[in-house]
């Protein structure tokens, strides 16, 4: 009796060159399973699995690395690596091997993870964490692939400035916009290095907590942040009046620029005023060194310091004076206040503020409106009052002007009359000057005058005689030329066209000639000369052959009304009417 049993059916496994597998538990030369152990079988080959083998896995590719590509690998147990060089591994070890090759794990290895290189531009960057020593560097503007021993490193930030990074305002353009701005973009990748774009004309402090040192950077440039650092955030006074912790930003602007403010103040009589400021500032930054730097930062809201110190001394200054003087001299009073004077007692050009260097250049009083009631109505009063006076001043001094200018004009007028007269005597002076003289040479000249016109009119009369018969004579001769020529062209001329009217007839009596010569001759051809000839001949032998049946010698039939001359009849009776008859039918 057979102890064969059938347990199943084993099917062929093959592999390709590009594939391999991890038998477990496999069977020795002798037969004998080896239990706990591993054997990789790399392909082109075909083969059967032996009782109480199995793949671990199944059928699995062989790993294709590119340049960019690598592996981590872990040691199970204890081996020398040839591939490495004759390294020893120790179990637990881990390594890296870096494309481009194709890798088949041994059996003494297994394949922790996959690793991409990954490709950063300059201004681009990621955390990076040693995990054996904990330590954190940034690596930046280059490809990079992490070793076995370094892991990506989130960095965290606070709320507050994940909002204004993922906000992505402009700090210059989108400084009076408050709203927050939403970003539909997708969240930051913690893992990349934070950067940060610092305008023109602003600066942006960044704190290292590791090295407790800060640093500012001057725009226009871009901040990428350390592992360790951390943006400094600005929570600037806005609004009108202004509060604290409205705008929040990262970097804060150097000016120049303006900032208004609303405050209320109260002048000796107890009226009080809102006044509407507006402030002219910048920093005064002459050396982009640390200490001028950290200086700026110093004071964390610039505004709402700058704003409180100046509206206390305009509410002191407005104090000491009663509102009429206020109302009056209102910009004088408050740029002296803030800015003070100098040792001239003129105004000062600025006032500075020393703990961080920012400087108001200019104030500019936008409004000035009473709180109560009651001051409304008296500055109204007041204001209508002194548009009233400086209507009537106006109206005065401009009547006055008139006034002046009038008499001047009636002095000048005067005064142009006289010297009109004199010139007129003057004028007429030498009027008679001028008379007296031309009687003088009337009197002692006309006779000669009278003398010298006869005798020249004498002359040219006859020369105008003489010319005269000349041109008549003249005249006659072209005359006579002119009716000669004239009649020699009308002679030619009509002998021509008489010439051309018997050329024209004698050519169309030619020309008609020919045409009918023309058109016998064609007539003859076409009919023939036999025809012709049959057709004459054809009236008088119908005729003879007529009278021969009948046998009628001569008929003459006529109505009786007519005389017929019998002689002369009988001569040509048959004649005329033959060729009529033959005329007809041709």
């Amino acid at each position: 009796m057979s102890t064969r049993r059938f347990l199943g059916i084993i099917n062929i496994t093959t592999l390709t060159n590009r594939q391999y597998c991890v038998v477990m538990d496999p069977v020795d030369a002798k037969g004998k399973p080896q239990l706990g152990q591993k054997k990789v079988v790399q392909g082109e080959v075909s083969f059967f699995l032996q009782p109480g083998e199995y793949l671990q896995s199944g059928i699995q590719d062989v790993y294709i690395l590119g340049e960019d590509d690598g592996l981590i690998i872990k040691a199970s147990f204890g081996f020398v690596d040839h591939l490495s060089g004759d390294v020893e591994r120790r179990p637990g070890e881990l390594w890296l091997i870096r494309g481009p090759c194709d890798y088949v794990p041994t059996a003494e290895v297994e394949v922790v993870t996959r690793r991409k290189a990954i490709p950063l531009d300059e201004n681009e960057g990621i955390y990076v964490r040693d995990i054996k020593t904990g330590k954190v560097r940034s690596v930046v503007g280059e490809t990079y692939m992490l070793t076995q021993d370094e892991e990506l490193w989130q960095k965290d930030m606070s709320p507050a400035v994940e909002a204004l990074l993922a906000q992505s305002k402009d700090p210059v353009a989108d400084r009076s916009d408050r709203a927050p701005k939403a970003d539909a973009s997708k969240p930051r990748d913690r893992t990349r290095v934070v950067s940060y774009r610092v305008p023109h004309n602003a600066a942006c402090q960044i704190y290292d907590y590791k090295l407790k040192k800060a640093r500012v950077v001057f725009g226009p440039d871009l901040v990428m942040l350390g592992p360790d650092e951390q943006f400094t955030q600005l929570s600037i006074s806005g609004g009108k009046p202004k509060r604290p912790n409205v705008i929040k930003s990262l970097c804060l602007l150097l000016g120049p620029d303006f900032m208004t403010d609303i405050i209320v103040v109260e002048t000796s009589d107890h009226a009080r005023l809102s006044l509407q400021l507006s402030y002219n500032w910048h920093f005064d930054v002459k050396e982009q060194s640390i200490q001028e730097a950290a200086k700026i930062f110093s004071v964390p809201d610039f505004v709402g310091d700058c704003c409180k110190a100046i509206a206390s001394r305009v509410r002191g200054a407005v104090a000491s004076v009663p509102f009429d003087d206020f109302h009056k001299n209102s910009a004088k009073i408050i740029r002296s206040s803030v800015f003070g004077r100098d040792e001239n007692g003129k105004v000062k050009s600025h006032f500075e503020f020393p703990q961080n260097s920012l400087r108001i250049t200019s104030i500019d009083i936008q409004s000035v409106e009473p709180v109560d009631q009651r001051t409304r109505d008296a500055l109204q009063k007041s204001v209508q009052l002194a548009i009233e006076i400086t209507t009537n001043s106006q109206e005065a001094t401009a009547r006055q002007e008139a006034e002046r200018l009038e008499q001047e004009a009636q002095g000048r007028l005067e005064r142009q009359k006289l010297v009109d007269e004199a010139e007129a005597e003057k004028t007429r002076r030498n009027l008679l000057e001028l008379q007296a003289n031309s009687a003088a040479v009337e009197s002692t000249g006309q006779a000669k005058a009278e003398a010298q016109s006869r005798a020249e009119a004498a002359r040219i009369e006859g020369e105008a005689a003489v010319e005269q018969a000349k041109l008549k004579a003249e005249a006659s001769n072209i005359e006579a030329n002119s009716e000669l020529s004239r009649l020699k062209e009308a002679r030619a001329a009509e002998l021509d066209y008489n010439r051309a009217q018997n050329e024209l007839e004698i050519n169309k009596s030619k020309n008609l000639a020919a045409i009918e010569t023309e058109k016998f001759a064609n007539m003859v051809d076409a009919i023939g000369r036999e025809t012709i000839r049959d057709m004459a001949n054809a009236g008088p032998a119908t005729q003879a052959k007529l009278l021969a049946g009948l046998g009628i010698k001569s008929t003459l039939i006529t109505d009786g009304n007519s005389p017929i001359n019998l002689f002369t009849t009988a001569k040509g009776l048959m004649g005329p009417v033959g060729r009529v008859e033959a005329d007809e039918s041709f």
